[in-house]
């Protein structure tokens, strides 16, 4: 009908991209080939706006980024009259029909365009031929980092431009504007990296077999929140290895007190040095967190290995004490100190040295302080008893191996010592 032939001459959508092609004399030229194709190479400008940058992995080795590619380039076949002199701007419908820069992401794993809720494809032609080709990306690349000082690393990662199929002598890549070239968000953050900085760079690559390629560099430097590790792993190992230290104040004939703290001690430290080797990559050298975790792993183990040594020495110095007095009798299976090593009582050695046969102190001690007839010549005796009772902390200290003396200044003070070197190394 009359009404329908109106409508569609009115629907400037249907109408405008056919007029475009026909201003922009696309079908007059072979768009497969570059500009100036066989003389000098054409230079294509490069600019980036990093939008933000979405993950880093350690464990992949590699960062995520969205940015807003742009290029600039110069292209005569697509000059056209304005008396304006006003550009047209075009969506990604017209890229497949012109020709626009091959430049890819080297290094990179994967990456798409935006397209909601099109395609994010933006093309400009200005009368002269100078075209505009912007787009949105997302790209994950790879980024080669170090972790000999993590978590007291910084790492510096590229995100690298190359075109595919041209090489220098076609085209030539380069900074539109140049260190200001390259822009970012202002509110870009990570939440275990800080951005120190962005820069751009250019140089070339070389490949055997095609030649010589203009590469572009975007170069950003990550040092990583030492904070989160502190509290994770760094603060749990110190509490751990002071922890240990503990026993060297416990009675040397405390047996179970002393051996499950070095037990438990050392498997807190197991389970910390495993959760921090889960979330990192297999590498085959030995990083910053791994010396400390070891380091505290060894004090926390020689504490163990400490104990170990009071409580030989201790059985061998008090069986040589037994001999000398002619106490030891072959009617019992178990000395002094085994018998303590099971039913846990303290057995003072000037004290408890003096009973023929080895009654049970514990019933002993119960017996004596409810007598009410005791002779004059046992009250020095029970005083004794009572005083031992009475002063724990002194007792302990008098009564532990000269090795817990010695071990509650060097421990403490070597791992201060050891602290000390470690952060002034790394940080």
């Amino acid at each position: 009908s009359k009404r329908e032939i109106k409508m569609r001459k009115l629907d400037s959508t249907k109408v405008r991209p056919l007029k475009s092609e026909q201003l922009l004399h696309i079908e007059d030229h072979d768009f497969a080939l570059r500009p100036g194709f066989g003389g000098s190479p054409i230079p294509v400008g490069i600019d980036v706006q990093v939008e933000s940058i979405d993950s880093i992995s350690e464990v992949d080795m590699d960062f995520t980024m969205t940015l807003y590619l742009r290029h600039y380039w110069k292209d005569e076949r697509l000059s056209f009259r304005s008396n304006k002199n006003k550009s047209m701007t075009f969506d990604g419908r017209l890229i497949k029909k012109i020709w626009v820069p091959d430049v890819f992401f080297v290094h990179s794993k994967r990456s798409f365009i935006h397209d909601t809720t099109v395609e994010n494809i933006m093309l400009r032609v200005y009368p002269d031929g100078n075209v505009l080709f912007s787009l949105r990306i997302t790209v994950s690349a790879m980024c080669f980092m170090d972790f000999s000082r993590f978590p007291l690393d910084t790492q510096n990662c590229s995100l690298e431009l190359e075109s595919y199929a041209y090489n220098e002598d076609d085209l030539m890549l380069y900074w539109k504007h140049g260190n200001k070239s390259l822009s970012t968000d202002e509110h870009i953050s990570l939440s275990q990296f800080f951005i120190e900085e962005f820069s751009a760079s250019s140089g070339l690559a070389f490949y055997s077999s095609t030649g010589w390629y203009n590469r572009l560099f975007i170069n950003f430097a990550l040092r990583r929140h030492i904070f989160f590790f502190v509290l994770q792993s760094y603060f749990p190992a110190m509490l751990m290895v002071m922890l240990s230290w503990v026993s060297f104040w416990i009675d040397r004939r405390a047996v179970p007190a002393r051996v499950s703290l070095g037990i438990t001690t050392v498997l807190t430290m197991s389970t910390i040095m495993t959760g921090v080797s889960a979330s990192m990559p297999q590498v085959s050298y030995i990083k910053a967190v791994d010396v400390y975790l070891w380091i505290s792993f060894l004090f926390v183990f020689l504490s163990v290995i400490e104990y170990a040594a009071v409580n030989y020495l201790t059985t061998v110095e008090e069986r040589k004490q037994l001999k000398k007095r002619g106490k030891v009798s072959g009617m019992y299976s178990m000395d002094a100190v085994q018998a303590m090593a099971f039913d846990g009582c303290y057995h003072d050695t000037d004290v408890d040295m003096d009973l023929s046969p080895y009654p049970d102190p514990c019933e002993e001690n119960e017996t004596r302080a409810s007598q009410t007839n005791i002779s004059s010549e046992d009250t020095p005796r029970l005083k004794r008893k009572r005083s031992l009772k009475g002063n724990v902390g002194r007792i302990i200290l008098q009564n532990n191996h000269v090795i817990d003396t010695y071990s509650r200044i060097i421990f403490p003070s070597v791992y201060i010592v050891f602290n000390f070197f470690y952060w002034g190394l790394y940080m």
